[in-house]
């Protein structure tokens, strides 16, 4: 009986060793499919982001002039940078862009959310597509469209408001501007986060729905107390996304400017002083350390604001 049993422990020895090699073929064989789909993105993302991050930083941290050459001078150019009243100034723009901004493109595209998610019929797809149309359409596309729709001699402004024998407001004055950016902003971005904030409450057990409404709680009550609480992470998420693209301004305001030159000078936001000062003045290393001085403050940002928001989050 034991040498029965030595054979049959050899036997299972002996056939476990071919399994543990075909699994470790296996593995192997997936792991090489795995990395041959991979590849491609990685290959881009390396040369594409990777080695011009690389070689920003890397150029931030000199600086070159006729009469010296180049030569490292470290975190003086960051030093510079936050003592540049340019700088500083387009920073607390941007940051008042963002106090207004967001909150605006928030509620309509919660309050959009809201309302189709209620609704049941055709109107809701239909409406639903009309509401992302403006993503869809290129930011550089819809600013041009807007600074038509903006201009006082050609947009249709003028003629509105003179069938009521009124002058049509300036829109791109200095007065004006920054609400006119905020619209633009505002109608391109509140679609995409309308169909964020849809998704979320779509994916909400409807059955909490009717036992609300059996305890007596009405649409507006279950919308406030129960919708909005459980997609709070989606809120936090898509707070997260405007943050860091209006921190990021550039698009709108430089495709504008070539209408209202007099209301938005070429270092309006941080962006645009960086282009400025890289492919106006030459000044590539000053450039990179405004760009990368604004990338530190939006991660800050950002940072800050999931730390605050944590338990939305779910962390602890």
């Amino acid at each position: 009986m034991t040498s029965t049993i030595v054979s049959a422990s050899s036997a299972d020895t002996s056939n476990s060793k071919p399994r543990r090699q075909r699994r470790l073929v296996g593995d192997r064989r997936r792991q090489r499919w795995g990395w041959a789909f991979v590849g491609p993105f990685a290959i881009v993302f390396i040369g594409l982001l990777i080695i011009p991050l690389v070689y920003a930083f890397f150029l931030s941290i000199q600086t070159t002039t006729i009469a010296t050459g180049t030569s490292f001078t470290w975190l003086k150019n960051y030093a510079q940078a936050f003592a540049d009243p340019i700088f500083l100034q387009g920073m607390l723009r941007v940051v008042e862009y963002s106090a207004v901004m967001i909150p605006a493109q928030l509620v309509v595209a919660i309050a959009a959310a809201l309302v189709l998610d209620n609704l049941t019929n055709w109107f809701s797809k239909f409406a639903r597509v009309m509401i992302f149309v403006p993503y869809a359409i290129p930011v550089v596309i819809g600013s041009l469209m807007w600074g038509f729709l903006y201009s006082p001699t050609m947009g249709p402004a003028t003629s509105i408001f003179g069938l009521f024998g009124l002058s049509a407001p300036d829109f791109l004055s200095q007065d004006s501007i920054f609400g006119s950016l905020v619209n633009i902003v505002t109608w391109q971005w509140s679609g995409y986060y309308m169909i964020i904030v849809y998704a979320a409450l779509r994916s909400i057990d409807t059955d909490i729905y009717e036992a609300a409404r059996i305890d007596g709680a009405t649409n507006f009550q279950i919308s406030m107390r129960i919708k909005l609480p459980m997609i709070s992470s989606s809120m936090v998420m898509i707070i997260v996304f405007a943050l860091i693209g209006t921190l990021q301004f550039f698009t709108e305001p430089t495709v504008l400017r070539n209408v209202a030159q007099s209301a938005i000078p070429p270092d309006y936001t941080p962006n645009m002083y960086a282009n400025v000062l890289a492919f106006s003045y030459n000044q590539f290393n000053y450039s990179s350390t405004i760009a990368f001085a604004l990338g530190v403050i939006v991660f800050i940002f950002s940072y800050l604001f999931l730390f605050l928001t944590r338990k939305q989050n779910g962390l602890k």
